[in-house]
């Protein structure tokens, strides 16, 4: 029986796809695998229960990656299955932006005591008119699961777009619409679009890229929307802009002391993934990634260690072996199987930077003595007895 533990409030539809091998423990100590969104996992002592973490999600910055992979503890997140909820607010900031449709509500709110408040709003109408979006250059920062989703509605409503990925998978160009530009340069996209949205990872590379120094090669007017992390920009360099008429709108998914209340910041409550459809989808795909990795080992959508498939197991016996990725490695797991009189029937082996993971098949079921062995070999992190 596998135990689970839910850090925060998980959608019903995902935790009922649970098999029976499963139940949920009231004790974190005691689980084998962690169901997450937003709760920081940083100053949290890892059991040496737990194996995996699944984040119902795509951002990972509140679980510490490498400590989990230096235990041994594989980190699951759940991309694109909130892409439709995202890229629907992406389109829906740039018709906020565009129009000043938060502006004319809020003059209408104001009106309340006015009986001549249809007369005066044909008067002051024109002060939030705004403009249209097709025929407008859209640049896309990231060509994820999100990007992809926002470049292809942009197309649909008359947008010219632009796509920035030096990454790109070859899932999101397959889906990508050919009338999409990818660019090479990112500097293209601030050179020539009306219109910027920002759709990368959180990481020491991308961290404030939306700076002074990428703003004044932006075009005059420029609306940016940032619904990634609110890190990716320099928001104080934002709001100067905006004063200085460089930055028409700036449109952020982060409520936060530097841009509540300012002029030209449309500011929402972090609901880009707040869907219900969006959080039923990322429960069920994170209880699919936990389900699959602790009952068959294999690995799928991991943030700190390399996909793994062997698909179901149907030999005696099951090891997987986490370890550093160095030389040798997998000529010494032979020899302790070797010496030991048992036959690798299957075997594979993925690296990911100094990550690696091993999984083998065997004829004969494992034994303590044998797994002892394995984790006293230098670089090996865990060693866990699938099957």
């Amino acid at each position: 029986m596998f135990q689970y533990y839910c850090l925060n409030p998980i959608a019903k539809v995902g935790l009922e796809r649970f098999r029976e091998n499963f139940e949920e423990t009231k004790e974190i100590r005691d689980a084998q695998g962690i169901l997450v969104r937003s709760a920081s996992m940083h100053e949290m002592e890892l059991s040496d229960n737990l194996l995996a973490v699944a984040r119902a999600g795509a951002g990972v910055n509140n679980i510490p990656l490498e400590k989990c992979a230096e235990k041994g503890i594989v980190v699951f997140n759940t991309p694109g299955a909130n892409a439709n909820g995202v890229k629907e607010l992406v389109i829906a900031g740039m018709l906020l932006a565009s129009r000043d449709v938060v502006g004319g509500i809020e003059w209408v709110r104001a009106q309340t005591d006015n009986p001549d408040v249809a007369k005066a709003a044909e008067k002051e109408k024109k002060k939030f008119a705004g403009t249209e979006i097709e025929n407008k250059k859209l640049g896309i920062i990231g060509l994820g699961a999100i990007g992809v989703r926002v470049a292809n509605a942009a197309k649909h409503l008359g947008m010219e777009v632009y796509g920035y990925d030096p990454y790109v998978s070859v899932d999101a160009a397959w889906n990508l619409s050919r009338d999409v530009k990818h660019v090479l340069n990112v500097d293209e996209i601030y050179a020539n679009c009306d219109i910027i949205t920002i759709h990368v990872p959180l990481m020491d590379a991308t961290k404030g890229m939306i700076n002074a120094q990428a703003i004044e090669k932006m075009k005059d007017g420029v609306i940016l929307l940032n619904f990634a992390r609110d890190l990716l920009v320099e928001e104080k360099e934002v709001l100067s802009a905006i004063k200085a008429g460089k930055i028409r709108k700036y449109v952020s998914d982060f409520a936060n002391p530097t841009t509540v209340g300012q002029e030209g910041c449309i500011v929402i409550p972090h609901l880009g993934a707040s869907t219900e459809e969006s959080e039923d989808n990322c429960a069920k795909m994170a209880v699919k990634e936990l389900m699959e990795y602790l009952e068959n080992g294999n690995i799928r959508n991991s943030v700190n260690y390399p996909g793994c498939d062997m698909g179901v197991c149907d030999k005696a016996g099951r090891i997987a072996i986490f370890h550093k990725n160095i030389p040798h490695m997998i000529a010494k797991f032979s020899t302790i199987f070797g010496d030991s009189g048992i036959n690798i029937s299957d075997l594979t082996n993925k690296s990911r930077g100094n990550a690696a993971y091993t999984m083998l098949d065997v004829e004969t079921p494992v034994t303590e003595e044998i797994v002892e062995s394995l984790a006293k070999i230098p670089g090996v992190v865990r060693v866990r007895v699938v099957k």
